[in-house]
Order: structure tokens, then C-alpha cells, then sequence
């Protein structure tokens, strides 16, 4: 039966869920103001980039084909770049004749060249081909300019259509969303195709599709002679994309030609051709797969949802099964927000619930960490006075040993208490400095006998000690050691009383002879922090502890210094020799209770001869003249002031 503090407990469980409930205001606030931050964009940013990849996406079937002006295109063609406009009129020419349905240059062409070169390109292209242009913003101090390069007019008054091929790069220099110009290369590409849709997704993030060479790709020399070189109807009724693509893909680091750092970058580190990016474009823009970003309403509801996960998480208490939730809750944010992207078309960024919900689970475990750390060092400043070092390091790493309060459990109780002693400081009544001393070295070496054997001091008593073993913390042998814990005490009040005799002799005394009785009782007590709610002892109360206490008072009765109860005998009579002395009514008792002593040296036929003579004594046979006293004196000598004592009782009674 336990006694619990409701109140306190109550206090302490308000105060924990007051304490997290401002933990979750300050962390949506804390992330509404981080949210404001560049870096927090870029982080958010990354996040799609890993996100988006995850399944490694293919490109959709039917999209372009990638001419690539590549290395061994520079090594077969031989020519110095740029090359002569008149080659690129043959690849026309021949990808048109190949079934090319659109075919777009990702190669500016805004300067004039060779006349003949650009005569040749003028009537090579029509209204299937998109012909590259460029955006360029310049700012200066003084303005902000922009530049516009469009290809030649006579290429455009020949039908090429013209599209913008610049790029929005993000603060990290990560290529990542749809251009906003409503004439951009990939979306001409898409109108000339007849694929464009009705609003032109600007600014929304695009989806990639792999990393370099994704895209079905040819070089350039092979495609000026796709009969001979390629499989047949390689080109037929597709999207032709010419442009720089190099077969090694260059390193971020090292930067490339119309070269661009995109999602799939974080995986391998290497850029992607700028033909390949307008190819990305393109697919994104007819195949609706572009992905809008989340509303700042439906980031804050994600947000406030994952903070009161947290909260749920951690309303009871922390531990390992928070991280194995916490870690399960980070998962499956990370897998709502790549499910958005595929199901939805919408990026839900995964930074701020995470953030949100390890910020909330995290500093509640700092602060129950910060709490089971206060509550060990109570334990420890509580307990540290009346038990073993051990046996607080138990407590201290593992408090729910302690069960504060009251239970019912067995114990077993000692009382030991010096006889003799109130005369002792009589003597001592004018020099209270030689009293205190005294009292110190002789509760010291008892009290750490009672903690090196596991035992609990609850209190002293002048001289007396009184302490129980099996509680705090479980002891299967508590009668075993209390009973060690008595012996070793006896040696302990030996070798002080050697001690006082060197000092007497010393300065031409005579010594203080101390003498001490102990009484061990075995039963159930009730156990627990009791007093008030200002000032409480950890002790124990009950019949048990009250016939303990009687033992310890009646041993000096019986001419021995330890009296035992009858349970603590029959739990410690397979390691000592332990002996009936009587049966006694002690006060508050009406059921006769037999006491037990231990003796160092008996054989079995003394003890025969004991448990003989105790039937005599008992049944009212046994004279002051028996020879039995003499001769269990002498087999018993530890019990030969008991047996005297027995026949000076029967002597004064007037039995013969």
C-alpha cells in the first residue's frame, strides 16, 4: 500500500504542462521570426532538392531529344567554335527531313557572321525552329539596365521563332524554378509543338529528372547524318534541342559553359547543360509537373500541427520511447511533404515542422533532464546521512527504487543502544566537550558499520541508533545483514573501548567502559517519508519496529548484547548459531514472543542440552541447583551470564 502526495504531484504535473505549453508558443513564434530569414529560404530550398530526388524521376516519355554539341562532335567536325551558321542549316535541313516536329537552338545568334554563312541559316529555318535568346540585367550604382539579345532580324523574318533561354538562378546559385518570361524558350518550344498550356506556370519549382545525360542524347555529328548513323525514325514527330552538352558533366567547382547547378547537384556534385535545363522546362510546362509552393496559411497550420504532435509526444514524460517516436514523427514529415510533390504538385517544406517538433520535444527532455537532475541531488542530500555511498548512487540513477511516500514491506529493524551510558555522562556533566566527543567517535564507527552493511540509519536517540535494512531499496537478505551489521558494531564498541583505555592510562585515568545492547526485529512496517509537508525523515513504524525496540531494552535481562525476534532467527539460522533464550510478553504485546541470540561456539549436544533445560525452564522443572547451569556455562560460554542470571532468578523466587 503506498501513500502518494496527491497535491504535490498534482503541483508538479501543472507545472510541467504550463511549462510546456510556453515552450510551444515560443518555438511558433521563434520560427514565424526565422522563417523571415534568407537562410531559412535557402534551407527550405534544400529540402525540395532532396525531396524532389528522393525517387530518382525519369524524364516523361515522349519529350525531347538532346543534339549535343559535345567533344566528339569538336573532334569529328574539326572546325574552330562557333561554328559556321551554314552547319547549323544542314542539321536543320536534315532534322526536318528526319521528322523533327520543333527544333530549337539553344545558341544565341544575335551578331551577323559570314554573309553566306548567314544566308544559309536565314533560309534553312522556319516556323518549327526556336532560336535562342537572352536576358541579361546590368547594375551599376548609378541604374539598373537591362539587355535583351535577340537573334538576327532576318532569322525572325524568316519565321524562326524567338525564345528567351535565361534562367533564374536561387541565392544559391541552384537553378530550381520555371522562368518568368512569357516568351522563354521552353515555352515556345511548348506553343510551337501545340502543347502550351493555358497559363504559363512562372516561378513555380521545377521537377527534374536525373542528373547530366539524362535526356536522350546524340551528338551533333551523328545527327547531320541520322540515315546513317542513328536507328531509323530516331527524330520522327519529336522535340529537337541543339546546344552545348558536354559528355563530362563539369564540376560545380569548377564551373562549366551553360552549365547550371540543379537539384540532383547535392547527389553528384556536377552540372547540367543549359540545352538539358530547357529540356526540364519543357517537360514541366506541358506536363503540368512543375510544383507550387505551400501558402504561408497552410506552412503556419503544418507548423502548429507538429508542435502539438510534440506536445502530445512529451505530455506525460520523456525517454527512449520520445526518440523512437520522435524519429518515426521526423520520418513521416519528410514523407507527407514528398507525397505532396508527387500527389499534389505542392511543396510543403518539412524545415519548419521538424524544427517545431524537435525544438518542442527536445527542450521538454532538457528540461526533465535539468528536473530528474535536481530531483537526484534532493535524493542524494536526503539520503547521503543514513545510507551507504552504493546505495545512494543506486537511488540517484534510478529513482524509481524510491517510492516516496509509505508502503507496507518487510523489514528487519535494529536498536542498539550503549548501556550504562546516562551514568557515563553524569561523570562527564562539567566537560560537555569530552561528552560530545565521546558521543562522536562512538556513533561514527556504528553508523558506518550500519552503511557499509546496506542498512538505512533512520535517527539516533542520544546514544541509541536506530536503523532498518530492505528499503529503500530491495535487500533479499536484510535480516542477514542487520545481524552482520550487529556483530561488526560489537567489534566497533571493542576496539573504541581499547582505544579509551590507552588514552586513560595515558593521562592516569580510569576509562570509560562502554557496553551496548542491540535488538533485531524482522516484519512488516510501513516505510516512507513521514512528518510534515515542511520537514519530513525517511523512518518506519509498526508493531515490528516496537518489538525491536523492546528486544534491544530487554537483552541486558538476558546477559547478552543481541536479541533477536522470532523471524529474524529463522532467516538467519542457516549462517549463525542462533539459540532460544525465551518467551517473552514485551509491552503493547499479549502473544508471547520467543527471542533469539546468536553464540559463536555450541555443538550439537549443548544445544541439545539447551533446548532441553529451556523445556524445564518453561514448564516450571528447572531448580537453581540443576547441574545443567554449570555445564552449559561451559559448553555455551558466550551464554554463561544468561544461565547465571536464570539461576539468580529462580534463587530470588524461591524455587529449589
Amino acid at each position: 500500500m503506498r501513500m502518494r502526495d496527491k497535491p504535490g504531484q498534482a503541483r508538479q504535473i501543472r507545472s510541467r504542462h504550463l511549462r510546456l505549453l510556453v515552450l510551444s508558443l515560443t518555438t511558433l513564434i521563434a520560427i514565424s521570426l526565422l522563417s523571415r530569414l534568407p537562410a531559412w529560404s535557402l534551407l527550405e530550398l534544400r529540402s525540395f532538392d532532396y525531396l524532389s530526388t528522393v525517387d530518382d524521376p525519369r524524364p516523361p516519355p515522349g519529350g525531347p531529344v538532346i543534339v549535343a554539341i559535345d567533344e566528339p562532335s569538336l573532334a569529328d567536325i574539326n572546325a574552330q567554335w562557333p561554328w559556321p551558321r551554314s552547319l547549323h542549316a544542314e542539321l536543320i535541313s536534315q532534322l526536318r527531313a528526319a521528322g523533327a516536329r520543333v527544333i530549337g537552338f539553344d545558341i544565341i545568334m544575335a551578331e551577323p557572321s559570314n554573309p553566306d554563312n548567314d544566308a544559309a541559316i536565314t533560309k534553312a529555318v522556319g516556323p518549327d525552329t526556336v532560336l535562342a535568346g537572352d536576358e541579361t540585367l546590368i547594375e551599376t550604382p548609378q541604374a539598373s539596365q537591362l539587355i535583351r539579345a535577340t537573334p538576327l532580324p532576318q532569322l525572325t523574318e524568316a519565321g524562326a521563332v524567338t525564345g528567351i533561354a535565361s534562367v533564374e538562378l536561387s541565392g544559391d546559385g541552384t537553378f530550381r524554378r520555371i522562368p518568368g518570361y512569357e516568351d522563354g524558350f521552353a515555352a515556345m518550344l511548348t506553343k510551337v509543338a501545340g502543347v502550351a498550356p493555358e497559363t504559363l506556370p512562372a516561378g513555380r519549382l521545377i521537377q527534374t529528372f536525373g542528373p547530366a545525360r539524362s535526356y536522350p542524347t546524340v551528338s551533333y555529328y551523328q545527327a547531320l547524318d541520322p540515315k546513317n548513323l542513328l536507328p531509323p525514325d530516331y527524330f520522327k514527330d519529336r522535340i529537337v534541342l541543339v546546344g552545348l552538352s558536354l559528355q563530362n558533366a563539369p564540376a560545380i567547382d569548377k564551373g562549366g559553359v551553360d552549365a547550371f547547378a540543379t537539384p540532383y547537384t547535392v547527389h553528384t556534385g556536377k552540372l547540367v547543360s543549359g540545352v538539358e535545363i530547357q529540356a526540364t522546362i519543357y517537360d514541366n510546362i506541358r506536363s503540368g509537373l512543375s510544383i507550387a509552393e505551400a501558402r504561408l496559411p497552410t506552412v503556419a497550420a503544418c507548423i502548429l500541427i507538429s508542435v502539438l504532435l510534440a506536445a502530445t509526444t512529451v505530455w506525460r514524460a520523456t525517454g527512449w520511447l520520445t526518440i523512437v517516436t520522435s524519429a518515426a514523427a521526423l520520418l513521416a514529415f519528410a514523407a507527407v511533404s514528398a507525397a505532396g510533390m508527387r500527389l499534389a504538385h505542392l511543396f510543403v517544406s518539412p524545415l519548419g515542422p521538424t524544427v517545431a517538433y524537435i525544438s518542442v520535444v527536445f527542450g521538454q527532455a532538457a528540461f526533465d533532464f535539468a528536473e530528474e537532475r535536481r530531483n537526484k541531488r534532493q535524493i542524494t542530500r536526503a539520503f547521503a546521512q543514513y545510507i551507504s555511498p552504493d546505495l545512494v548512487k543506486r537511488l540517484s540513477s534510478d529513482p524509481t527504487q524510491l517510492k516516496l511516500g509509505g508502503e507496507r514491506r518487510t523489514l528487519s529493524v535494529l536498536f542498539s543502544d550503549v548501556r550504562g551510558f546516562t551514568t557515563i555522562a553524569e561523570t562527564l556533566k562539567d566537560d560537555p566537550e569530552q561528552l560530545t566527543s565521546l558521543i562522536n567517535r562512538l556513533l561514527t564507527p556504528l553508523s558506518d558499520v550500519v552503511m557499509d552493511h546496506g542498512g538505512t540509519i533512520d535517527k539516533y536517540m542520544g546514544d541509541c541508533i536506530m536503523a532498518f535494512w530492505n528499503a529503500p531499496l530491495d535487500d533479499p537478505d536484510h535480516a542477514l545483514h542487520a545481524v552482520e551489521a550487529s556483530l561488526a558494531m560489537q567489534a566497533a564498541i571493542s576496539s573504541l573501548n581499547r582505544e579509551l583505555e590507552r588514552e586513560a592510562a595515558a593521562r592516569g585515568g580510569r576509562p570509560h567502559v562502554l557496553k551496548m545492547g542491540v535488538g533485531i526485529n524482522t516484519g512488516e512496517c510501513i516505510v516512507g517519508n513521514m512528518g510534515s509537508t515542511r520537514r519530513f525523515d525517511y523512518s518506519c513504524l509498526g508493531d515490528s519496529v516496537n518489538l525491536a525496540s523492546r528486544l534491544e531494552g530487554a537483552s541486558k535481562n538476558y546477559g547478552v548484547a543481541l536479541l533477536l525476534g522470532e523471524e529474524t532467527a529463522r532467516l538467519v539460522a542457516g549462517t549463525y548459531t542462533v539459540i532460544e533464550l525465551d518467551r517473552i510478553i514485551v509491552k503493547g504485546r499479549t502473544v508471547p514472543s520467543p527471542v533469539y541470540t546468536v553464540v559463536h561456539k555450541a555443538d550439537a549436544e549443548a544445544l541439545a542440552a539447551h533446548r532441553a533445560f529451556l523445556e524445564a525452564k518453561y514448564t516450571g522443572t528447572l531448580a537453581p541447583s540443576d547441574p545443567a547451569f554449570d555445564r552449559l556455562a561451559a559448553d555455551i560460554s558466550d551464554l554463561a551470564p544468561y544461565y547465571a542470571i536464570v539461576r539468580d532468578t529462580l534463587a530470588e523466587s524461591g524455587e529449589e
